[in-house]
């Protein structure tokens, strides 16, 4: 309870909480409106765990209620330890989907980045999450035995041992290191291709495109290619997804910071950066400005709304007349999309949806599906993997199982896609990879 006159505490953050007056003031944000408890039959994202348990402590005003208790009553000096505060975050995915849905847009998805960070601080980073954290570097140590990798992990015997060891389900499947030619077209493309008359545009190669899906990566760059672009990739830093999601905002930060310096003086609104994965380039605009260093603020917020994704550089075009639906052609196809929930959260779905349906053979329709349960690491966790079954078969695996089989399935997420595999055995292709296969 609050008392007459009672100060409000602060505290020393990682992020800045400026807009909010603070931490606390976020949580307070949340007023019970209970928005959150909606069902899967309302639509929308919020909240993917709730629509699964049913649970009120998996609610988002759960999560609200409970930092606004411990930071305001919390006994001990770091009241972000708290083992209470740890249970109800426990099952968030970081969907983002209440940075949007919420009528107060709680973000609770950056409230546990912070806790974890500060919880870290006192009692460690668990071995799991510092893998996960670091999952890009384990990703190069193993990219140049891939061969190798891709057999344990397909062998029912060695993959389920060592899964077991890192506390993942055994019955989830791991997604295998691209091919060692997919992987060295897509790094070899350094510098500025030729064409003088083309637009340059910068590509983001993040690390999940790098490693998992270097395919996508050269489709999207032939992509750009064909339609007349220049795509330019520079060297840089990984995006800090794996760390966000973990909650380790040190590691993050030191990420967003090097590619703040290396993006904001090359890209503009006229060649700005584009993204394959949804998560690792929409940072730029959510995260990074409120965690890189004050003299990096300016330059950080001036480079955010220059970083987009590729449905959203490529449906900017095709409004402008810069792309013409006669660079497409074909048979008649059906297509359902399933949207990425940070996407839905900070892009919305109308460049994805504008620009599958821009080719006039393509008929694209899209899932209300909210998320697909699999959330980064989330759906790999043995925990947690129930629950992210369970929240794939509210509406998305349904869906998939009951399209055709000519019927395109969509999905811009890698970890979206993965989660579509397991719980149905059908592929989902990158909106890229429809986009080119529909060119003339």
């Amino acid at each position: 309870r609050y008392q007459p006159g009672q100060e409000t505490p602060q505290y020393d953050t990682y992020f800045r909480w400026s807009a909010n007056e603070g931490i606390l003031r976020a949580a307070e944000m949340c007023n019970g409106t209970a928005a959150c408890r909606k069902t899967h039959l309302a639509g929308g994202t919020m909240c993917p765990s709730y629509m699964a348990t049913r649970d009120e402590k998996d609610t988002t005003r759960a999560r609200a209620n409970r930092l606004r208790f411990v930071l305001t009553h919390g006994a001990g000096e770091n009241p972000f330890a708290d083992d209470g505060l740890k249970q109800v975050m426990d099952l968030c995915l970081s969907c983002k989907g209440c940075k949007s849905e919420c009528p107060s847009n709680v973000d609770v998805a950056r409230m546990k980045a912070e806790i974890l960070q500060q919880r870290y601080d006192q009692k460690g980073i668990p071995l799991r999450a510092r893998m996960i954290g670091h999952y890009a570097d384990l990703l190069k140590m193993a990219a140049p035995f891939s061969g190798i990798y891709n057999r344990l992990f397909r062998s029912r015997t060695s993959g389920a041992w060592i899964k077991r060891l890192i506390g993942f389900a055994p019955e989830r499947s791991m997604p295998h290191i691209s091919p060692a030619p997919e992987r060295r077209a897509l790094s070899a493309r350094n510098g500025t291709a030729a064409g003088a008359e083309a637009r340059n545009v910068f590509v983001f190669r993040d690390e999940f495109t790098r490693y998992l899906d270097a395919g996508i990566g050269n489709t999207a760059i032939r992509l750009l290619e064909r339609l007349g672009y220049n795509p330019v990739c520079v060297d840089h830093a990984e995006s800090g997804r794996s760390a966000f999601s973990k909650g380790m905002l040190k590691r993050a930060r030191s990420f967003a910071e090097t590619n703040v310096r290396t993006f904001a003086p090359l890209v503009s609104e006229s060649s700005p950066l584009i993204g394959i994965e949804p998560s690792a380039i929409l940072g730029f605009r959510d995260e990074y400005p409120d965690l890189v260093s004050e003299e990096l603020r300016e330059s950080a917020e001036a480079l955010a709304p220059n970083c987009l994704t590729v449905e959203e550089f490529l449906w900017r075009e095709m409004q402008a007349g810069r792309i013409e639906q006669g660079a497409f052609s074909g048979e008649p196809t059906q297509a359902m999309v399933h949207g990425h929930c940070h996407g839905k959260a900070l892009a919305g779905m109308e460049a994805l949806m504008g620009v599958l349906n821009f080719p006039r053979h393509v008929e694209a329709t899209a899932v209300n599906s909210g998320c697909c349960g699999m959330a980064g690491s989330f759906g790999y966790e043995a925990e947690h993997y129930a629950v992210s079954q369970k929240i794939g078969e509210l509406v998305l695996f349904p869906s998939v199982r009951a399209a055709a089989e000519k019927t395109m399935v969509v999905a811009p997420g890698t970890s979206c896609r993965h989660q579509i595999l397991d719980g149905t055995g059908r592929v989902a292709l990158h909106p890229v990879e429809v986009l080119y296969g529909a060119l003339a």
